[in-house]
């Protein structure tokens, strides 16, 4: 097995998915051992340190790559496999931003409403309990709340020769911020240029379903993740695998087409698997889907779309390719 270690310096970070040219080239059946920033650039370390002086726009969520895998051409498939995220830093750090989240105006839903303030929380990492402490500044109450370390980017350049912004989720993937991008699962994404030119990024060491303020609490984070490749079967959005479920994330605006992005996807997912007519498969979703939402604040909203694996026959996704990552990721 080859294995590459990469932790970028700054100068080395990549802003957008597209337009850049490939850190590594890499072999199918690859071990990457990679080091992420956060998405401020770990320039918020204190409750005093606010985004509006502490961020360089567009200069935000950095990431690592992009990859050339060889063999990679447009209309296959790229398997990542995450083996494991572990906190890079004893702390991590969320904010407020004026005219971003979910809930306050935007110059997109305008309103005459003041922004809200402006703030930043640190969240405290506790290795030994495998916690991150949430401290209120309105009163005394402390919370100490389990990691659930995440990565809230993970993407191949976009087909046509676009270059888009790593803040943004789409058919590519990119800044998805869902919680199923956690250790453990096999992501499944389509090729669109060769070598697939994939990066990763966005570390979270938890967030909650949606990231309704925007940020969740971000951290630089050790990566560990398996590459492989198949060749054809392209799936139209981003398909995530884990040993319970199988997931679909639609990114649009607005979020009900981000939802139905993945509801049809995954009908789509059925019928390959099983053989199941779009209108069975409609039905069958209808009745067994789960639907967590991932962000409700980027450029594109992202939605979710699972099934839980007991409900469903065995079937060999990708000829087996989640089982085989994660057999091969036990031995390591």
């Amino acid at each position: 097995m080859d294995v590459v270690d990469y932790t970028p310096q700054p100068e080395q970070y990549v802003w957008t998915f597209g337009g850049a040219p490939p850190s590594h080239r890499i072999k199918p059946g690859t071990l990457l051992r990679l080091w992420t920033e956060d998405a401020f650039c770990g320039t918020l370390r204190d409750v005093t340190d606010l985004p509006s002086a502490s961020l360089n726009m567009p200069f935000v969520n950095p990431q690592t790559g992009p990859f050339h895998v060889e063999g990679a051409e447009p209309g296959d498939t790229l398997a990542l496999h995450l083996v494991d995220l572990t906190p890079a830093r004893g702390w991590g750090a969320s904010t407020t931003i004026p005219l971003f989240g979910a809930l306050t105006s935007t110059d997109r839903t305008a309103t005459l409403q003041e922004p809200l303030p402006e703030q930043t929380w640190i969240y405290e990492v506790n290795s030994d309990r495998n916690t991150v402490e949430f401290v209120a500044q309105s009163t005394d109450l402390r919370l100490e709340l389990p990691i659930a370390p995440m990565l809230g980017t993970v993407g191949v350049a976009p087909a046509a020769g676009e270059v888009r912004s790593s803040l943004v989720p789409d058919v590519f993937g990119g800044n998805m911020d869902t919680p199923e991008m956690k250790p453990g699962v096999t992501c499944f994404l389509g090729v669109n240029v060769d070598g697939a030119l994939f990066s990763v990024g966005d570390g979270h060491y938890r967030q909650g379903e949606g990231e309704s303020c925007g940020t969740a609490v971000e951290g630089a984070m050790h990566v560990t993740l398996l590459v492989d490749l198949i060749k054809g079967g392209a799936p139209a959005w981003p398909r995530i695998e884990s040993d319970d479920y199988l997931s679909v994330v639609g990114s649009s605006r607005p979020l009900e087409d981000a939802w139905r992005a993945g509801q049809v996807d995954m009908i789509r997912w059925l019928g390959e698997l099983y053989g199941l007519d779009a209108m069975d498969g409609y039905q069958l979703v209808t009745q067994i889907s789960e639907s967590p939402l991932a962000n409700v604040c980027d450029a594109n909203y992202s939605a979710v779309t699972k099934l839980a694996k007991n409900l469903l026959p065995p079937a060999d996704a990708y000829e087996g390719m989640h089982r085989k990552l994660r057999d091969l990721a036990a031995t390591l």
